[in-house]
């Protein structure tokens, strides 16, 4: 059974610290349990309370009206709800259940359902990638089963492998190309699967290394194909100073590229704490204004020179 602080269900259902011990003491909502040395944690089973909790509250209900509801009327009416919410926060929390329970039809409706009503691509960045962040929060914390993790994973991969497959490439004048690739020790791809699909989609040229790259492998493709563009992400936690060391180890053994690097491990870094050619972001938007700003840059460079 899995052991969560009060901190991760903060960051895992958006209500503060504060709040979560109120309703405790006022309402008896969830009941923690306590470590042979008094220290407080919550279980699998008062996560999926207070996400459904949390779901109902946001949806107009009062606490202490949910607080009169007994643990499966407080299901029923999260499931009456998320079959007709477009709220994305709940939907996210729906998710977030399925995974715990291992829950595939549900899980697999959510995301069907969600798909239908604004399509793939959208999908994948209002629901998919918050549940990224929560499911990061889980595995570095240390909290998530592999099982469930893998679940999840396996159902995502799918979809995106399909979508992937799907695209149909058509030279561009102007495409770009990338290496995707994770380090050594990274097995998190959904997020560089996720990439590679909308860069094929862009009209862009994809090296799709995946995961668990050794860094010699690295410098052996980039003799064979030169790519413009290198990405990846840091989701797994590495040791202190490694992931510093292998950053920079990137920037100086490809000075003339420019390599984007995201990930929940790079959340807390400045880009003015990073070498010139590496490009911190935070979402595939944000990757796409910035190769708009280096058109954009390039072109007026040519008109200079021209």
């Amino acid at each position: 059974m899995a052991k969560y602080s009060i901190k991760d269900l903060e960051k895992l259902s958006g209500i503060k610290a504060h709040t979560i011990r109120i309703w405790e003491k006022r309402y008896e909502l969830i009941n923690p349990s306590r470590t042979s040395t008094n220290i407080r944690y919550y279980s699998d089973q008062d996560l999926k309370k207070l996400l459904n909790v949390s779901n109902l509250h946001r949806n107009g209900i009062k606490i202490s009206k949910i607080a009169q509801m007994s643990d499966q009327q407080i299901v029923d009416k999260v499931r009456e709800y998320a079959a007709e919410t477009t709220d994305y926060e709940s939907q996210v929390e729906n998710l977030v259940i399925s995974m715990i329970e291992l829950d595939e039809d549900r899980f697999e409706r959510i995301l069907s359902k969600s798909i239908i009503r604004i399509g793939f691509d959208e999908t994948i960045i209002r629901l998919v990638y918050p549940l990224f962040e929560k499911v990061g929060v889980l595995w570095v914390t240390g909290t998530v089963n592999p099982a469930q993790e893998h679940f999840m994973s396996n159902l995502i991969r799918q979809k995106l492998i399909s979508a992937i497959d799907s695209q149909i490439f058509i030279e561009k004048p102007d495409e770009k190309k990338f290496m995707l690739f994770l380090n050594e020790t990274e097995m998190h791809e959904l997020g560089l699967l996720f990439y590679s699909y909308l860069l094929k989609k862009q009209g862009h040229r994809v090296i799709y290394l995946g995961q668990s790259v050794p860094f010699s492998d690295l410098k052996e493709v980039n003799k064979i194909q030169f790519t413009e563009y290198m990405l990846t992400s840091f989701t797994a936690a590495m040791p202190n100073k490694e992931m510093p060391e292998y950053i920079q180890k990137l920037s100086s053994s490809f000075p003339d590229r420019i390599i984007f690097v995201t990930g929940l491990q790079m959340q807390d870094i400045e880009q003015k704490d990073l070498p010139n050619n590496i490009i911190k972001i935070c979402s595939p938007q944000e990757l796409f204004k910035i190769l708009e700003s280096l058109d954009v840059k390039k072109k007026e460079s040519d008109l200079i020179i021209g």
